[in-house]
């Protein structure tokens, strides 16, 4: 098992952050490292999203939402085949402070593969700092 995870505050209201977030038809606006994303932020439903990492080529995978609760978390698991090779259960944690939100973003990978991708997953740490940054900008754009 690995964790990884990036923080950043924004000076925008949770609920504001989370509408950016889960406006998935816009991630083609201002998302450097998902930028392509349909579907809805609703426990059970499945997600397509397009990564761009900034290093290695686009990948298109379909996530399965596990938590979708407005303004405080978004968490979904992606596989990569079948359950156990590769799974990342990644999420997005929104904490209210008196400036506006908290954002957490992290990931748990599991599985067989892990220990073998390390290179990739240090990658994708690095793009989650990207994408919270450019998040920050459109929440507090509005």
């Amino acid at each position: 098992m690995r964790q990884i995870s990036s923080a950043i505050d924004i000076q925008a209201p949770p609920q504001r952050v989370w509408d950016v977030l889960t406006d998935f038809a816009a991630y083609t606006t201002w998302n450097p490292f998902i930028r392509e994303g349909a579907g809805e932020a609703v426990v059970g439903g499945t997600l397509t999203l397009r990564m761009h990492p900034e290093k290695g080529k686009p990948m298109t995978f379909r996530p399965k939402v596990l938590t979708a609760e407005p303004g405080r978390s978004l968490r979904w698991i992606g596989r990569l085949v079948l359950p156990g090779i590769f799974d990342g259960t990644h999420e997005f944690a929104l904490t209210p402070t008196a400036d506006g939100t908290h954002l957490v973003q992290s990931e748990t990978f599991k599985g067989l593969l892990v220990p073998f991708l390390g290179g990739m997953i240090d990658g994708t740490e690095r793009n989650f700092a990207r994408l919270n940054e450019a998040l920050k900008k459109r929440a507090e754009e509005a």
